[in-house]
This record gives structure tokens, C-alpha cells and sequence, in this order.
């Protein structure tokens, strides 16, 4: 069973869902992608109350770290970008090329973005912390707008 709930933060309202393990989603609900609450899911504030928690001190600026037990799905390839993003700290970014080479697979940049996009886990496997090769910011999942909140929030100003 999956439980959820929503936080109100200053970059829009976030979707935090968890299952038996863990975390499994985390997304903002203005953005490219669509509402992804499935009719079985079920609101569970108490459930969420730990979790929220954390976000609202990371939205604060009080956290720089998440310890939230994490229950992502993906494939092997997509499970070594998450990691790989995990390690990017707090208001520092890096390349999709840069990430490419950190896990051995120089040449699947777009690969790389690929499962960046698919990342179920927004702020707490921070892909908003990937940018181009030239500095640029690109695409995020919910929007470009929040990729730059959330950036600035961490320190960083693009």
C-alpha cells in the first residue's frame, strides 16, 4: 500500500509517498510530469508526519541532508545515476557528463538524463543539481523555474 501527502512549499506543492520500505515518490505537482496518485494510494498525514518533517527543515534551509529510509525502483543503470546524484553535496552541481564518468559509463550521457528524468525521488536524490556542460540549466521534471529555487535556496545562483 502506498500513503501519501502533500507539503506546501514556496516552490509549489510537493507529493510525498511512501510504501511498507520507504520513500518511493517525492515530486512537485506543477511541472512536466502528470499527477501520478494512483486511485489505491491512501492521504495518511500521521503516516507522512516524519518525512514531512524533514522536507519542511531542508525548505527552511535548516537540513543539507535527508534520513529517510528510500524505496526507489529502477533499473540497474538507473539505480547507479540515482546514487551517483545522491553524491553531489548540498549546493554544488555537476554535468550529465561528469555523472556519466562517475559511474564508468563516459559515453551514455544521454543516458544519464534519461534517468535523471525519471528520478522518483525529486530533492532527496537531488537531480535539480545536474546542469549542462556550459553551466546552463536544463530540463527538470517540474520546471525550470523550481530547478532555480531550488538551487538558490542551496546557495547556488543561476
Amino acid at each position: 500500500m502506498i500513503r501519501y501527502d502533500l507539503l506546501t512549499t514556496d516552490c509549489g506543492p510537493l507529493l510525498i509517498a511512501i510504501n511498507e520500505q520507504g520513500l518511493c515518490h517525492v515530486d512537485f505537482l506543477e511541472g512536466e510530469r502528470p499527477l501520478p496518485i494512483q486511485d489505491e494510494w491512501q492521504r495518511d498525514a500521521a503516516a507522512l508526519a516524519p518525512y514531512l518533517a524533514e522536507f519542511r527543515e531542508y525548505f527552511a534551509g535548516e537540513r543539507q541532508g535527508f534520513t529517510l529510509p528510500l524505496a526507489a525502483k529502477g533499473t540497474e543503470f538507473q539505480q547507479a545515476v540515482w546514487q551517483a546524484l545522491c553524491d553531489i553535496p548540498y549546493g554544488e552541481t555537476c554535468s550529465y557528463g561528469e555523472i556519466a564518468r562517475r559511474i564508468g559509463r563516459p559515453k551514455a550521457v544521454r543516458a544519464v538524463g534519461a534517468a535523471n528524468g525519471r528520478n522518483p525521488l525529486s530533492i532527496i536524490v537531488p537531480c535539480h543539481r545536474v546542469i549542462g556542460q556550459n553551466g546552463s540549466l536544463t530540463g527538470y521534471a517540474g520546471g525550470l523555474a523550481i530547478k532555480q529555487a531550488l538551487l538558490k535556496l542551496e546557495g547556488i545562483d543561476c
